[in-house]
Formats: structure tokens, C-alpha cells, sequence
């Protein structure tokens, strides 16, 4: 069985090695590594470059700086392997991660794993609760896990090893130039996936840094996920052969949370441009539990009431 490791790279050069090593230190003779170039500027090239050099099982493509998606997708179409393993160029894999992946899967569309997250001041955080569950279908694994709360996000692409044919017949690859991309491309993948295995083992580590994608503050971030529900809302409001309360509570919940107080604090009041960019109607449909359609009207006749009973609730909560 190959294993295609797909790592994304752009200016990433003072963590590249790390990255690299932790796979290429381990038994790689049933694996290929893609190594995607998104035009980096800071010196990442020559060290890919010289990794091709000294491993046959690395592949390098470059191509001008389009985003995570793009390199990803390019990775994937390149790819040959039976399954794939998708790798951000920051993190780093455990020492014994290919040998656990090669024995626990058997012909699962998704083989899913723990992950743990490790921050620039050396902390190694505590991972979740490991699970194991070794027959579930794809949505039955998203209903029982999406909702509760983890420090390693439930959607979070790069903590599952895909089939890779799975993922070609039903055409999921990820939307190109926008962030929370696992988002839209999560539950998606989990509705079309007739069987998953989950396993506790903890084999992804995730680096926190400061000046990373997933930690810049800009308001495109707001618009793209606004963006991604409302794509999700359409994708799913057809799909009545399934449950979809848990699907419904997470996407109520994330435009609730779009007009929340740190919203504001963060991005200034921009309650105009959310306002234009919802569906309305599919908000209205998937705020379907008592209190999130109680929110969904405070919001509908102004954010800011919203917000006001909010710190209400707040308060009240702390008397």
C-alpha cells in the first residue's frame, strides 16, 4: 500500500528540516513525498531542493504563490499513492506514524487519528482523549464527534488519511483561494465516506506560531468562512436522506458567532458588510434548536441587540 504525503510549502524554511525529517527519518519505502512549492521567497526552495537530491521517494512541484488549496489540490493530482496524508510544512509527524498508519488501515475511505499542538515557547500540549471507533460510516462519525470540544478542531483536514480514489470519485478537492477551506471541505468528505475507522493513537503535531495563516487577523477570514457556511448550508439543505441536527447546530452556530462580541473587538463593526454577504434564508433554516433561532431573529432585526443580550446572559451567568 502507498502512502502519499502531500506537504504544502511557502516561506516556511526555519521549519522545513523538521517537518521533513520526521518523515523521511522513518520506513518510507511504501511512501511517496510530494513536496509542493507556492512560490516561497525565503530560501524553503534550495532545501526542498536539496532533499530531492538525497531522497528518490520525494517529488517536488513549484508553482507561483496561489494558497494552501491550490497546493494542496496540486499535490493531490499529482499523486499516485493508495491513500493520502496531507502535511503542513510547519508541523511534524511522530516517529512511529507511518508504521501505525500502514497497520490500522484496511480499505476505509478515512483513517482517522489523533493530533497534539505544540507553541513557540517549547510547550507540548496534553492531546485529546483518544478515540476508537473501528466501523462507522462517514456521517455517523461526524455526528458523534463534530460537536464536542477539542483543542485539535474536529475539521481539521490533515488529522485523517483519505482514500485516495474516494476523494477523486466524488470530486473533493479544496476551494482555491480562501482560508477555513477544512471547513467547507470537512463535512463534505465525511457525508460521502461509507466507512471511517478511528484510532487514539497520537500522530500529528501541530505547530502554533504567531505570524501563521491560521493566526492572521484580517476580515477576509470572516468573509471566506461566511462564505464556506453559506456553501455548506446549500450542499446540505438537499441532502434529506440523513440526520442533519448536529450539521445544523454547527452552522447556526458559526453565523451566530460571526456577529459575536470578539468579532467586533477584533474586526471593528463591520455588521454592514456580514449582513450583506448571509443567506438569510439559510441561516433561518438550519437555526432550528429553540435558542439558536431565538438568536437568529435578535440578529435579523440588528447585530447589535444580539450582542447586548449577550453580555446580558453574561453577566447574569456570573451573579
Amino acid at each position: 500500500m502507498l502512502i502519499s504525503i502531500i506537504i504544502p510549502v511557502y516561506n516556511v524554511a526555519p521549519y522545513l528540516h523538521d517537518c521533513l525529517d520526521s518523515v523521511l527519518k522513518q520506513d518510507i519505502s511504501e511512501c511517496e513525498v510530494i513536496c509542493v512549492n507556492d512560490g516561497s521567497t525565503d530560501g524553503s526552495i534550495s532545501i526542498l531542493e536539496g532533499y530531492k537530491k538525497l531522497y528518490p521517494e520525494v517529488k517536488l512541484i513549484s508553482q507561483e504563490n496561489k494558497g494552501l488549496s491550490a497546493a494542496r489540490n496540486a499535490g493531490l493530482k499529482a499523486s499516485k499513492g493508495d491513500y493520502v496524508l496531507f502535511l503542513d510544512s510547519d508541523d511534524w509527524l511522530s516517529t512511529d506514524a507511518l508504521q501505525i498508519l500502514h497497520d490500522q488501515i484496511g480499505n476505509e475511505d478515512m483513517l482517522c487519528f489523533n493530533g497534539r499542538r505544540f507553541f513557540e515557547d517549547g510547550t507540548m500540549e496534553e492531546p485529546d482523549a483518544g478515540i476508537n471507533e473501528p466501523y462507522l460510516t462517514g456521517w455517523g462519525y461526524y455526528n458523534n464527534y463534530a460537536l464536542i470540544l477539542r483543542k485539535f478542531h474536529f475539521v481539521c483536514v490533515v488529522l485523517r488519511l483519505y482514500r485516495r480514489q474516494f476523494l477523486f470519485d466524488n470530486n473533493l478537492f479544496f476551494e482555491e483561494g480562501v482560508f477555513h477551506e477544512d471547513n467547507l471541505f470537512t463535512p463534505i468528505a465525511c457525508y460521502y465516506a461509507h466507512s471511517v475507522k478511528v484510532i487514539p493513537d497520537c500522530i500529528y503535531i501541530y505547530r502554533i506560531r504567531e505570524n501563521s495563516i491560521m493566526t492572521t487577523s484580517i476580515f477576509k477570514r470572516v468573509e471566506d468562512k461566511l462564505k464556506s457556511i453559506n456553501n455548506l448550508s446549500a450542499f446540505f439543505s438537499s441532502k434529506n436522506e440523513i440526520e442533519k441536527s448536529v450539521i445544523y447546530k454547527v452552522l447556526a452556530s458559526d453565523y451566530i458567532n460571526v456577529f459575536s462580541i470578539e468579532t467586533k473587538m477584533q474586526y471593528g463593526n463591520r455588521d454592514y458588510d456580514l449582513k450583506r454577504l448571509i443567506d438569510w434564508n439559510a441561516f433561518r433554516k438550519v437555526a432550528v434548536a429553540p435558542r439558536q433561532h431565538f438568536l437568529y431573529i435578535l440578529i435579523r432585526i440588528h447585530p447589535s441587540l444580539f450582542r447586548q443580550y449577550s453580555k446580558l446572559t453574561d453577566r447574569l451567568s456570573k451573579v
